[in-house]
């Protein structure tokens, strides 16, 4: 049997796995340097060209042009080769102090750096920071909001809510159950102009209030189709008339999953006393600050961009008939979210953020 010629193994320094890491992992740098990184951890683990060939959609003959291409120049080899052009008129030491003064420092009267700003500082014209930024992926003008559970059993509820959704109980049904509060119907003061050639929809900046309603929501993981009701007000009253009508449509045969977060409503005496009582309920809550866990999350979103924001309401009632009319046809032509990640992968990543905030702050 034909084993062919014995691959060199790759072994991996710590700064070198770091930085692979953080290249794989990385959304803002080329896709093709991405997979050129994860083709080096996976063979750094012993895995096969034809195995790390499949995962990553390349040929073999690719995967092993980088394996050789890293064992002749390490990091420096993933980077695509320089092509025949006019030589670069701007110094790699140049670049450099770009990066570091974007990263890290900032301007005296600001909070971050501009093209201009730094136009200003730098003496090099806003097509050359431009290009720069773009090829290191810094875009300091935007941020990106998180905030980290203090949950002591953060891992428990986590592991537990991932298990119902990749590993379903069987004759139990699993909801996600949230409500979406104060949800404004809104009218615009003045009439709205449509989309049309060469323009956008115009509206004004203004608007007329005219009450709001708050949309409690179920959604079915394994079918993906929403229960809703909209109430007039956010209490445990009418979160036990919601659940009462969950009750009436889930066929008395199956047990009840509810994914729910820590609002005080859902923890309510007459509310508890209620499942309590019926023994097929059984309650997961979310850890604090990790709402993101509830799939109906996403729905919501999904609602409130298609059929919320940009719409014009001249009552609640005119606002509860879109959301029912929007939730209908839903419910017609769903498909249920697919969940991928599992409670280790979500564990490593908040691991991974852990360990980066902990590095900042010395």
């Amino acid at each position: 049997m034909k084993t062919g010629r014995p691959k060199t193994p790759i072994i991996l320094s710590a700064d070198d796995q770091s930085q692979l890491n953080a290249i794989a992992n990385s959304r803002s740098v080329p896709h093709g340097l991405v997979t050129r990184a994860k083709i080096i951890l996976m063979a750094a683990e012993g895995q096969t060209n034809q195995a790390i060939a499949q995962k990553v959609a390349l040929s073999k003959q690719m995967v092993c042009k980088w394996r050789q291409r890293f064992l002749k120049q390490g990091l420096t080899g993933l980077h695509d080769e320089l092509r025949p052009g006019r030589p670069r008129s701007i110094s790699d030491e140049k670049v450099a102090e770009i990066v570091h003064k974007t990263l890290k420092t900032k301007p005296r009267n600001a909070t971050h750096w501009t093209i201009r700003s730094l136009e200003k500082e730098t003496e090099l014209t806003r097509p050359t920071i431009h290009r720069i930024w773009k090829a290191f992926g810094l875009q300091p003008h935007r941020q990106r909001h998180f905030k980290l559970s203090t949950d002591p059993f953060f891992i428990e509820k986590v592991r537990d809510i991932v298990g119902l959704y990749l590993n379903p109980p069987d004759n139990a049904v699993v909801l996600c159950v949230d409500e979406k509060s104060q949800i404004q119907a809104l009218n615009r003061t003045q009439p709205v102009l449509p989309i049309g050639l060469g323009y956008v929809e115009g509206v004004t900046h203004d608007y007329m209030r005219h009450g709001t309603t708050t949309l409690y929501a179920a959604l079915n993981i394994a079918t993906g189709q929403v229960l809703t009701a909209c109430k007039r007000r956010h209490r445990h009253q009418e979160y036990l008339e919601f659940l009462k009508g969950v009750d009436a449509n889930v066929p008395a045969g199956l047990d009840i999953h509810l994914v729910v977060d820590n609002y005080a409503t859902h923890k309510h005496p007459k509310v508890k006393r209620w499942l309590a009582a019926r023994p097929r309920y059984h309650v997961h809550f979310t850890p604090t600050y990790a709402s993101w866990l509830n799939q109906v999350e996403i729905w919501f979103n999904i609602i409130t961009q298609r059929a919320i924001r940009r719409g014009t309401f001249k009552s609640v009632k005119e606002l509860v008939s879109k959301i029912n009319q929007f939730v209908q046809q839903y419910n017609t032509t769903t498909r249920p979210f697919v969940w991928t990640a599992t409670a280790d992968s979500i564990l490593e990543k908040i691991k991974r953020l852990c360990q980066f905030i902990s590095g900042t702050q010395h």
